[in-house]
């Protein structure tokens, strides 16, 4: 099973989120949130949980079958509190399109994945992103990232572009690399950062809540899960 590690953003990032050596974390709340990835088929988004998740990546990953590839947990460390993702791995095909919103409702995060070498996924990307802000929870933080950072010899989606038209809708934006782990860390780190944490909720994820439900008094065994293997 996946266990509940610690994913630790490294540079400018990494002091703001720390473990101590025995593997306790130093945060003394835990808040849960959904976050689901949209895109295009082939873009990556599998391989972007899967490099956040278990630090992999496999060079010929299958394309999901079905809307829903993976339902993982992975959680990020900050100051006084872990943040713990439930991540949803949707499908890209179009035909499965009409049963994503029973995935991103409910959500409070949401990445939208784009391919920087193929304009199609851009285009494909700003209407998930308009179907987000039409559809999903009022105050959803959106990222978009620009996937396949280390194919920029290809480049056809420039990154001014992107970063501009991330900043007109108020999106997180990153470039990442699911196969170099460039950028994926950072990515989930400052999603983690942005989302509310000041008023926590006791007790299950609902889907429609906007706000990080604590476990840190739900059980003993979920106090110490941050950083453990």
């Amino acid at each position: 099973s996946v266990g509940v590690l610690c994913a630790v953003a490294v540079q400018a990032m990494a002091s703001r989120a720390t473990a101590r050596p025995n593997g306790q974390s130093q945060a003394s709340k835990i808040c849960q949130f959904k976050l689901v990835l949209l895109g295009e088929s082939a873009v990556g988004k599998s391989s972007l949980v899967l490099r956040f998740v278990k630090g992999q990546f496999h060079e010929y990953q299958e394309s999901t079958i079905g809307v829903l590839s993976a339902f993982l947990t992975q959680s990020v460390c900050l100051d006084d509190t872990t943040v713990k993702f439930e991540i949803w791995d949707t499908a890209g095909q179009e035909r499965y399109h009409s049963l994503a919103p029973m995935y991103y409702r409910g959500a409070q995060a949401a990445i939208v994945v784009y391919d920087i070498a193929n304009q199609e996924t851009f285009a494909r990307a700003k209407t998930w992103v308009k179907e987000l802000q039409r559809q999903a929870s009022p105050n959803i933080v959106i990222a978009l990232a620009g996937n396949k950072a280390d194919l920029a010899n290809k480049r056809m989606v420039e990154y001014e572009e992107a970063q501009t038209y991330a900043d007109d809708n108020s999106l997180l934006f990153m470039e990442t690399s699911a196969k170099t782990a460039v950028n994926v860390n950072d990515l989930f780190l400052a999603i983690a950062k942005k989302l509310p944490k000041n008023e926590p909720q006791t007790g299950s994820s609902t889907p429609g809540r906007n706000r990080g439900v604590d476990l840190h008094d739900q059980t003993q065994q979920s106090k110490s899960q941050c950083c453990s293997n």
